[in-house]
């Protein structure tokens, strides 16, 4: 019945829609195999895209030739850049998307593949031959065979949803788990936990007295979050901000003698940094309020999310403290909310091609690995896609460096150290955070894109042209001089010294209260030059890349230079048939983590937890360096 495959996904959301894709697109024929094919890389949580450090992890998928920031532009309702009062290493492109859309808009794209298949049933075993991954056994087509294979059913393994004492098998609420498939891995060697993550009641929008809320607005001039020239999006839903209260928090005390997590019946860690609201009153007992969120769910739902108020208490207990918050007082509940208990494995047991260290041709990638949100599964999923193509083609595997790209540090985390709670990005866990901002994902990635065969020429082109620009408006800036009659008047009006004698664009433009767009409108000579770009697509994208590699020069180069000697420790490989048990000169502690992380590279062991220079540098002899 079933051709043989070079590439089976295993789960159709984030992660497995990125990895068939990138497959796919690459050469390998591939089948998608999902237990819900109306469900294609489903929202199952907020109606969102991108976010802190999130938002950069999309731009660069896109970058690389990825789809989700291309189905993100053409179905978002709402577009923000956060953070832009600070650092530009901080700022980070988030956006509200139309639930609907975005799943139909991604089973869109992925069907334009020609050589990528689907098929709606439920794996329950890997097919293991010799130590390596030969296909799958699924519940209605049998065996399906394959070259390599790639895990990516997010929460569906052994779930099971909890809503006050009750508790019952499921996905997520209104979908089957999945069965079978942890106890045959584990038959191989591989080990598991339990994770647990949860969400918040769904309220018609249509019962909500929205003039009790704040009104967040999205942008004036919203952004995108591919480098292509996907839709503007013209109009935009505004998102509410309110509060809960004492009352509110007293109300859902009241649960807590029924709670799941407070009694035990849930073994799963939580997300630490996407706490239940009853995990966060009672942490957080001191707090009076806590900040809520209201989401539209799309162009013409009535749905509303309601971000923050996540919980699993019995549903009366939920509805009642509900409707205590300002705005909800004859709330209308869709969908209560519940939390979710699924397997995950340790990811300490894969190398960073993603590949498992115990089965050869087996991949996983995305919630399985211990991660939580979109943006880190779709990112995992297109570096697992690309690694089981090049894997196939007998080609060294895809690895991205810590001062390549956020990916490359979300992969080297749970490689590396691995994770016993949902592993959540931050720009915080990248310490070459400035080289990786979001403006720049093109300049690190496509032309990795190119070379993989996954970003389309079209990329390049735009990518040469930005360069171009930020070339020639930079020369133009350091060889040109302004006059104080040309820019005192703009000087004074952003508070900044007047100058007394012509001085260098680019020295100016240093000023922190100075920008370049207020200085090309002041100075004319500047203005005419650079708005001879103005008609190219990337001309407003250049602006702000120009503008930050001139500020912050000093900065990029000090944290280029130390990028490159942390890369040389990164060069200096370790074969992995040491046995470090007999290096007499290690702690116990460092022999232990080290036979079993078994790192690739001096830079990997150097960051393992409980490894000391001191160890580093016993390693090193033992290299001969």
């Amino acid at each position: 019945m079933f051709e043989h495959y070079d590439i089976i996904v295993v789960g159709g959301g984030h992660a497995g829609a990125e990895a068939a894709a990138a497959g796919a697109r690459m050469g390998s024929k591939v089948l998608l195999i999902t237990m819900n094919l109306a469900a294609i890389a489903q929202m199952s949580c907020n109606p969102a895209m991108g976010g802190i450090a999130k938002g950069q992890i999309v731009r660069e998928i896109d970058a690389l030739g990825g789809f989700s920031g291309i189905v993100t532009d053409h179905t978002m309702v709402q577009f923000r850049m956060l953070n832009r009062s600070k650092g530009p290493a901080m700022w980070s492109p988030r956006a509200q998307s139309d639930r609907i859309l975005f799943s139909q808009k991604w089973r869109e794209m992925l069907e334009q593949i020609p050589n990528l298949h689907f098929w709606q049933d439920m794996v329950t075993e890997i097919i293991v031959n010799k130590g390596k991954a030969i296909g799958v056994q699924t519940g209605f087509g049998g065996a399906i065979y394959s070259k390599t294979v790639i895990i990516t059913s997010g929460t569906f393994l052994n779930g099971k949803i909890h809503i006050g004492r009750k508790n019952f098998s499921g996905g997520r609420l209104g979908d089957a788990n999945a069965t079978g498939l942890t106890e045959n891995l584990k038959s191989f060697g591989i080990e598991s936990e339990r994770l647990k993550t949860g969400t918040p009641v769904r309220v018609d929008g249509r019962s909500i007295d929205f003039s009790k809320m704040v009104e967040q607005k999205g942008d004036e001039s919203p952004g995108r979050f591919s480098f292509l020239e996907t839709p503007t999006l013209k109009r935009q839903l505004s998102c509410y901000l309110t509060y809960t209260s004492d009352e509110v928090h007293d109300i859902l005390r009241t649960g807590f003698d029924f709670s799941p997590m407070f009694a035990g019946r849930i073994q799963g860690t939580g997300p630490r940094y996407c706490p239940s609201i009853e995990d966060k009153i009672d942490r957080f007992s001191d707090k009076e309020r806590h900040q809520l969120f209201i989401e539209p769910e799309g162009w013409t739902s009535n749905e509303f999310y309601v971000n923050g108020f996540s919980s699993s208490l019995p549903e009366e207990v939920q509805f009642k403290a509900l409707k205590k918050i300002e705005g909800f007082e004859n709330a209308r509940i869709l969908k209560p909310g519940y939390a979710i208990e699924y397997d995950y494995f340790p990811p300490t047991q894969l190398q960073f091609s993603l590949e498992s260290r115990l089965v050869e041709n087996l991949f996983f990638a995305g919630q399985v690995n211990g991660t939580t949100g979109y943006e880190e599964a779709a990112g995992q999923g297109l570096i697992a896609g690309i690694n089981a193509c090049k894997k196939i083609q007998s080609q060294n595997p895809f690895i991205l460096k810590r001062s390549e790209a956020y990916i490359g540090v979300l992969i080297d985390d749970l490689v590396t150290k691995g994770t016993n709670e949902p592993y959540r990005m931050f720009t915080s866990r990248a310490e070459f955070r400035i080289l990786l901002r979001q403006d720049n994902a093109d300049q690190r990635l496509t032309p990795k894109g190119i070379e993989l065969g996954l970003a389309e020429p079209e990329r390049l082109e735009r990518l040469t042209k930005k360069e171009s620009i930020i070339a020639d408006i930079s020369s133009f800036m350091e060889k040109e001089n302004t006059s104080p009659d040309a820019i005192n008047g703009y000087l004074e009006s952003v508070s900044s010294a007047p100058i007394k004698t012509p001085q260098r664009l680019g020295n100016v433009l240093l000023r922190p209260q100075v920008s370049l767009v207020g200085l090309m409108n002041a100075d004319p000579k500047l203005g005419g030059y650079i708005y001879q770009f103005s008609g190219e697509p990337v001309f407003e994208e250049t602006l702000e890349s120009v503008e930050i590699q001139i500020k912050y020069a000093g900065y990029l180069e000090k944290e280029k230079d130390i990028a490159e000697k942390i890369t040389r420790l990164e060069d200096i490989r370790l074969s992995d048939d040491i046995n470090y048990m007999e290096f007499k000169a290690l702690s116990m502690e460092a022999r232990e983590k080290l036979q079993k992380i078994k790192p690739q590279n001096i830079g990997q062991a150097s960051r393992i937890s409980g490894i000391t220079p001191a160890d580093v540098s016993v390693l090193l002899v033992h290299l001969g360096r």
